[in-house]
C-alpha cells in the first residue's frame, strides 16, 4: 500500500530520537503539537495478514520507512512481544549511527507531515554530544528520500538532552526561574542517565556528565529476577515496562505475574548512576533546585531524593516530552533571530 504524506514546511521541527521513545514537536499555528512512539524499529514484514479479515481485524498504527535500501516498521502500533521477533531496539552507545534511528526520525517526520524543515533540532545524551553532534549534522543535512518521495532538510542542530528540560522549566516557572543561582537537571532515559548543572543559560561542563544506565537497566534486572525465580527466560523487557508503568500484572504464560517484587530488589540498581551524580555534581548548597525529568524518572526519584535530602526536587509535568518541547523553543529562538 503507497504510503501518503502531506506536503508541509517547517521553520523548526524538533525531534529527540531516544532509546525509549521517540518524541517530536512542531508549531501548528499558534500551537505546539507534540507526538511520540516507541524506538522500535523492526523489520518490515511481507505482508499485513490485518488486510485480509475484510475489515473485522484492525490494522495497526504503523508506516514503512526506507533506510539504505532496507524497509523498517515504526510507529504508536509496532509490535513488540514475542522471543522470535527482532524488535528494532538498539541499546548500544552509537545508537544514533544505526539505520534504526533514521527509520526513527524518518517516521517522526511522516508522522507530522513534514516534506520540508529549515531547521532540525536533535538531542543526545550528554556524554555522547561532542562525539556524534557533527555526524548528525551530517547525516541528516539535504535531501532524503524515506520511501514516500523526498524530505529535505536545511539544517540540523543537536542538544545535550538535559538542556531542552531546562528551558522548559523556565518557560513552565516564569518569573519564578532564578537566572542568579544554580540548578541541577537530572534526565533519566531509558538507557542513559545525563545531568547538567546551569546557572541562568550558562552550563557548567565540570559539574554536567551522564553515564549508561536508565529505565532499560531497572527492567533487565527485573527480567532476570524473574527468569531466576521462575525457571522460564523472560524476553521482551518492553513487556515488563509496560506493566511498570501501567501498575497491571505481566502476563507469564497465561498467568498473571506481580512484578512488584522483582521491581523492588531491582531498583538498588538506580543507587550507582546517582552516586556517579553525586560525585561529578560536588556539594548542591548552591543549587536553586534539582529538575527531574526523563521517562524513567520515577523509577530513580527515590534513590535522587534520598542522595540529596535538603534540596528541593521538582519533577517535570509531562517529564517524557520536557526535552523536546525545550528543543523546539530553542530552535525556533534561533530561526526567529536568523530571519529578523
Amino acid at each position: 500500500m503507497k504510503q501518503h504524506i502531506e506536503h508541509i514546511k517547517y521553520p523548526t521541527f524538533a525531534i529527540d530520537v531516544g532509546y525509549g521513545n521517540t518524541k517530536s514537536a512542531w508549531a501548528l499555528g499558534s500551537e505546539i503539537k507534540m507526538n511520540m512512539f516507541p524506538s522500535l524499529a523492526p523489520l518490515a514484514a511481507n505482508t499485513a495478514l490485518n488486510d485480509f479479515g475484510g475489515g473485522v481485524f484492525k490494522g495497526r498504527n504503523v508506516i514503512t520507512v526506507e533506510v539504505d535500501g532496507a524497509r523498517y516498521e515504526v510507529g504508536p502500533g509496532v509490535e513488540f512481544s514475542g522471543a522470535h521477533v527482532n524488535t528494532g531496539r538498539a541499546l548500544a552507545e552509537d545508537f544514533t549511527t544505526s539505520a534504526n534511528y533514521a527509520a526513527l526520525l524518518g517516521g517522526a517526520l511522516y508522522y507530522a507531515g513534514a516534506r520540508e524543515v529549515e531547521r532540525l533540532v536533535l538531542g543526545l545524551p550528554v556524554h555522547n554530544t561532542q562525539k556524534y553532534a557533527a555526524h548528525l549534522k551530517d547525516r541528516f543535512a539535504g535531501a532524503h528520500d524515506f520511501g514516500w518521495g523526498n524530505v529535505h532538510i536545511g539544517s540540523v542542530l543537536p542538544l545535550p538532552q538535559p538542556l531542552g528540560t531546562l528551558i522548559s522549566y523556565i518557560q513552565q516557572s516564569g518569573k519564578a526561574y532564578d537566572p542568579d543561582n544554580a540548578y541541577l537537571v537530572i534526565d533519566v532515559g531509558y538507557f542513559t542517565t545525563d545531568w547538567v548543572v546551569a546557572r541562568g543559560y550558562t552550563v557548567h561542563d565540570t559539574r554536567s556528565g551522564g553515564v549508561p544506565g536508565g529505565a532499560a537497566r531497572i527492567h533487565q534486572q527485573v527480567a532476570s529476577l524473574i527468569t531466576a525465580d521462575r525457571g522460564e527466560t523472560v524476553d521482551g523487557i518492553e513487556r515488563i515496562d509496560k506493566a511498570i508503568r501501567e501498575a497491571k500484572p505481566l502476563v507469564y504464560f497465561g498467568q498473571n505475574l506481580d512484578v512488584g517484587p522483582y521491581l523492588a530488589e531491582a531498583m538498588a540498581l538506580t543507587h550507582q548512576p546517582v552516586k556517579e551524580i553525586q560525585s561529578r555534581v560536588g556539594r548542591t548548597d548552591d543549587l536553586r533546585a534539582i529538575i527531574l525529568t526523563g521517562g524513567g524518572a520515577q523509577l530513580y526519584a527515590p534513590a535522587i531524593r534520598a542522595a540529596f535530602p535538603l534540596n528541593v526536587i521538582h519533577m517535570m509535568e509531562a517529564p517524557c516530552f520536557a526535552n523536546v518541547r525545550g528543543f523546539y523553543t530553542i530552535g525556533a529562538a534561533q530561526q526567529a533571530t536568523r530571519t529578523a
